[in-house]
């Protein structure tokens, strides 16, 4: 549970670098995906806690590729990267 905690401020800190400038991507938008993304993480944890690390190696891998994100647009983006990823 420390990963998933761990990996859930990286993702906070992502969408909070990322929370302006572009409409396509409200802030209701990046709270919803944040929130299925949390989800998915969860329920694969939950089902599986063997693959704990492999999510986190996953979900590092996509935050670090939008590290630097300054629009709302980007952040989104990588939300739905994190979630394909934690379900694939």
């Amino acid at each position: 549970m420390k990963i998933f905690l761990l990996v859930a401020v990286g993702i906070a800190a992502l969408a909070g670098s990322a929370c302006s400038k572009a409409p396509d991507c409200t802030t209701e938008m990046l709270t919803k995906k944040a929130q299925d993304m949390t989800a998915a993480l969860q329920e694969a944890i939950t089902k599986d806690p063997t693959k704990a690390a492999d999510l986190t190696a996953k979900v590092q891998a996509v935050t670090t590729k939008y590290q630097g994100a300054t629009t709302a647009d980007e952040a989104c983006k990588a939300y739905n990267e994190l979630t394909a990823a934690i379900k694939a």
